[in-house]
């Protein structure tokens, strides 16, 4: 079972990113406990995204501390990062048009025990059993978001990053996403979740980050989100 004793399962304090010459965070300070999912909240723009990547190591360049499980990451390149149990979803997908669902699933080599199989993998996401030998270019956005949720899922990663899963996608599959990442948080993954509606995000994240022009300048428990209610809706601009 997590730890939920309060412990740190990944610190990021003090996060700053550039990309070349732009300097995108400014002071990045969260921390996330080991079974624990986490948002950030934010408008466009406002260093969501880089975070995400910071914390990978898939920026220009980043100063500050980013543990975890307790192993300092600044230093060390994305792939050490993505090996020490890291899985990184980012919004694109990254979902190959000329291979088959079953042959995307397997791209990512399996770096610790634990991993879920093909099969588990199916009875999360029962559309990608019924697509196993579709091309990557016939699925639909919700499929291919399932598909890039469902590889990382094999790796054996315990910490899972998040980029806007929700995105675009139509609400009938916005609740089945919002229903796997409840299944996963009861079977012990951690997960660190980008997400624009806050709305989604209070029905299955424990706590709330709020990033402002690169810096962390709030955050919230999700029983405290109803009574924040105004003050997050004018960081967000809603």
């Amino acid at each position: 079972m997590p730890d939920r004793t309060g412990t740190a399962f990944l610190t990021v304090e003090g996060l700053h990113a550039w990309y070349g010459e732009s300097h995108v965070l400014h002071g990045i300070d969260i921390d996330i406990r080991e079974g624990e999912v986490v948002t950030l909240l934010g408008r466009n723009g406002a260093g969501k995204t880089t975070t995400l990547r910071s914390i990978m190591g898939v920026v220009s360049r980043r100063t500050g501390s980013v543990r975890f499980a307790g192993r300092e990451l600044i230093a060390l390149p994305p792939e050490r990062i993505a090996r020490l149990g890291i899985g990184y979803c980012p919004e694109e997908r990254g979902i190959f048009a000329s291979l088959t669902v079953d042959e995307n699933l397997m791209l990512p080599p399996v770096i610790k025990p634990g991993g879920l199989s093909v099969g588990e993998i199916h009875a999360l996401f029962p559309n990608l059993a019924e697509r196993r030998r579709s091309y990557g270019k016939k699925l639909s956005g919700g499929e291919q978001q399932m598909l890039a949720i469902g590889r990382i899922l094999r790796t054996g990663a315990k910490l899972l990053l998040l980029d806007e899963p929700t995105e675009g996608l139509a609400p009938v599959i916005v609740q089945q996403i919002g229903t796997v990442i409840r299944l996963l948080k009861q079977r012990g993954f951690t997960i660190l979740l980008v997400e624009q509606n806050f709305h989604f995000a209070s029905t299955v994240a424990d706590r709330h980050f709020v990033v402002e022009e690169g810096r962390t300048v709030d955050v919230f428990s999700n029983a405290d989100l109803t009574r924040n209610t105004q003050k997050l809706e004018a960081y967000l601009g809603v």
